[in-house]
Order: structure tokens, then sequence, then C-alpha cells
């Protein structure tokens, strides 16, 4: 019979049967449930597999219990977008109908929100406990700087006294996003992000996509990694296609500043759009390696103009075969004249002819009058005629022997 996660296990399900605490409270997060080694019991006793995600919390204002149990656990609130809080987080938190709702329409579950943006920080949100006993130390109170709208988190000292968890690591330099009119982001703690965005021209903080095109054109940035700059960590960044670990872009009216590693298209009478200045729709995929592997079937590429292989240093291919079906086919230098010869059948008959220039010379090298002074020598005609054949015969085909799509130049 199919086991029914309920997140639970059967000794404590009876207890999650909550009919109280309804409304959205504030909670403190103490643990979120990651793994099965952590804390194994609590992982075996709420629900295993399914209590993954789930979170220990307290009430803001009220000591910590110190245990694990269904008085203080939370699930996350959407099943397929999930935002795992840190330690001193602080989340919103609903009693909402729990898996018992068929036996108990009554019956409710906590679920919390994803953690409250208390310092407007893409990179965390957690906050010491003073009801705990996590006051800050008194060299450390010049971090948090009070204003009209209240305190603000800026540390100048590299301290990181905030209990995160066993193994997240506060690092001041991870950096918002600066956004525009109309942006959606979706940003990662560590400098990762999907923008959803525009041009926007004549933006009091300029942006290097805005050049080309009229307000509202679309784009889309996905960076992992962003720029290492020596500014206040709290001053929101731009993505940077050069700078930003990998990036994707996709485009549809934008230029962009970016810098390829090799721009030599001598191979062309007419050279490509630069790449700095092409503001068609296209997609930019930037790192410091590119991987494209097929597991089953083929890497196709397709082009109405053409496909540039361009390197620095050289193209390498290794298979088995090689083919190129090609009308034309042009080795060295687009102005290539030189016609490639077909080997195999200029070989053949080349060493026709170089055996029959052999017998020849062997023949040319017994002396008129042997045997017999004054009489003709009658290997030499023979091998004469034979020798002639040959030579006409490539002679005749000449032209047969240059290849039809291949020239080189050099």
């Amino acid at each position: 019979m199919a086991r029914r996660a309920t997140g639970l296990s059967s000794a404590n399900s009876k207890s999650n049967q909550k009919s109280s605490g309804k409304g959205v409270f504030a909670g403190r997060v103490r643990y979120c449930v990651l793994d099965d080694k952590t804390e194994p019991q609590v992982f075996k006793d709420f629900g295993e597999w399914a209590s993954i995600g789930c979170i220990f919390y307290t009430r803001l204002g009220a000591p910590n219990p110190g245990n694990f149990s269904t008085d203080n656990f939370a699930r996350p609130l959407f099943p397929s977008n999930k935002n795992f809080p840190l330690e001193n987080e602080v989340v919103y938190i609903i009693a909402l109908p729990s898996s018992n709702v068929q036996s108990n329409v009554s019956s409710t579950s906590y679920y919390y929100f994803q953690p409250i943006n208390i310092w407007g920080s893409t990179h965390h949100n957690a906050i010491p406990d003073p009801i705990n006993g996590e006051e800050l130390p008194a060299a450390q109170q010049s971090d948090y700087q009070q204003t009209e709208a209240g305190a603000v988190r800026r540390v100048t000292d590299g301290g990181t006294e905030i209990d995160l968890g066993d193994t997240f690591e506060e690092r001041l330099d991870i950096r918002n996003l600066q956004p525009y009119e109309g942006d959606i982001f979706h940003e990662g703690r560590w400098g990762q992000s999907i923008r959803f965005g525009s041009t926007v021209k004549e933006a009091n903080i300029p942006n290097p996509w805005s050049d080309s095109g009229e307000n509202g054109d679309p784009l889309t940035i996905i960076r992992n990694g962003q720029t290492e700059e020596d500014q206040d960590p709290w001053i929101p960044i731009l993505e940077n296609i050069n700078e930003d670990k990998s990036s994707i872009y996709l485009t549809s009216t934008q230029d962009l500043p970016i810098e390829v590693a090799s721009k030599d298209y001598d191979s062309y009478s007419t050279q490509p759009i630069g790449t700095n200045v092409y503001n068609g729709n296209q997609i930019i995929l930037n790192s410091g390696r590119l991987l494209f592997n097929s597991k089953t079937d083929s890497i196709l590429f397709s082009s109405k103009e053409s496909i540039n292989l361009n390197s620095i240093n050289s193209i390498n291919i290794d298979t088995k075969e090689t083919i190129i079906s090609s009308d034309k086919i042009m080795l060295g230098d687009k102005n290539g004249k030189e016609p490639v010869i077909l080997g195999k059948e200029f070989l053949r008959d080349f060493q026709k002819l170089v055996a029959k220039i052999i017998t020849t010379s062997l023949a040319l090298q017994t002396p008129i009058g042997t045997p017999a002074p004054g009489v003709p020598n009658p290997a030499v005609p023979a091998a004469a005629v034979q020798l002639q054949s040959a030579a006409n015969t490539m002679l005749n085909k000449i032209e047969r022997y240059k290849s039809k799509t291949a020239i080189v130049d050099k």
C-alpha cells in the first residue's frame, strides 16, 4: 500500500490537528530541515523526506522553547517555489488546512512564507534575538544605524556576528541588483539573479543595455556570480557582461558592450556586424568555459548567414570521420586560387609514370651495340613507348586531378 506522507510520524499526528492559532503571525527560524543527517531523530519523527524545508520557530518576543514539537513546526506554503530560510531570519506563519482535513475539517497545520525583508538584502535578513540573550557586543552596535524608517545594517568592520546556521557564512560583498521601473527580479543569496527588465533610456543611473531601441523593449538577464567591485556592499549593482562569472542575455533591440576573446573575421569578404554594436534580437552566453554535450543524439547548428568559429589559438576536431559537403571549400584564405589535387587518382597515375621512367632509365643504362656493336638495344624502344603513353595519360587528365571544391592559397 502506498504511504501518504503527512510530515509527522504517527505518534505526533494527532497533535497536529490544531483548531486554534489562526491568522498570520511572525516567527523566528530556529532550524530548517534540509537533510536526514543534521537532526536524524527530528527527520524521522516529522515525516522523513516529507519534512524537507519545514522549519521550527519561536514567536517573536517569546523565549526559545529548546525543543522540537508540532507547536513550533511549520511547512513551506508553496509546493514548487521554495526559499529555505536561515536561522534567525523572520518569517510570516499562517494556519491553514492540514493533511487530516478529510477526517476533521477544522484540522490545521502551520505554513510559512519566505523570509521577511528586514535588511533589504538578498544575501540574508537574519537579526539577533535579544529575548534569548543574543544582544550585540558594543563594538558591533555601530553596524546598525537608525533612520526615520528604522534600523539599517551597515557592516564596516567585517563582523559576521549573527548565527545563521551550521554552514552558511555571511559574505559582506554580496550586493542587490539596481532596479529600474517595471523590473521583476529573482535573486539568490550568492550573487545569482534573473532580471526581467527592459530598455530604460535617460535613466538617472545609466545601464549598459539602453543605448539602442526604445523604452520598454524587453530584456532578460540570467547571471551567476556578480562582479567584484571595491564599493560599499549596500549600494546596488548592475550586471556586467564582461566581469560576472557566468551570464546569459536574451535581447530584443539592445546592443551590449561584450568583449569577445577573439574577433578576427578575415575569412569574410563582408564581415559580420560587430559583437558590441549588433542590436537585433540575440542570445549571448558568456563564461569562462562553455560545454555543449549531447548524450543521445546530435548537436545541430543552423544559420541563415554563416557559422563562425573564432579562436585565438586553435580549432581542433577529434572524430572518427570528418565529412564536409560544400559547393566550394576555400582553405587558407578567402581569396584562394590554387586548387587541391585529388590525391588517390593523381598518385595512382603518378606511380605508373614513375615506374615507366625507372624502366626507361634502366634501359638507357645499357650502351647501344651491346651485345653486338652497331645493333640497337631492343629494350629502349619498348620502354620509350610505355613512358610516352604514361606521360600522355597524365597530360590528358591534368584538369581532372584538380578538386572542384577545395582551393588552397597558403
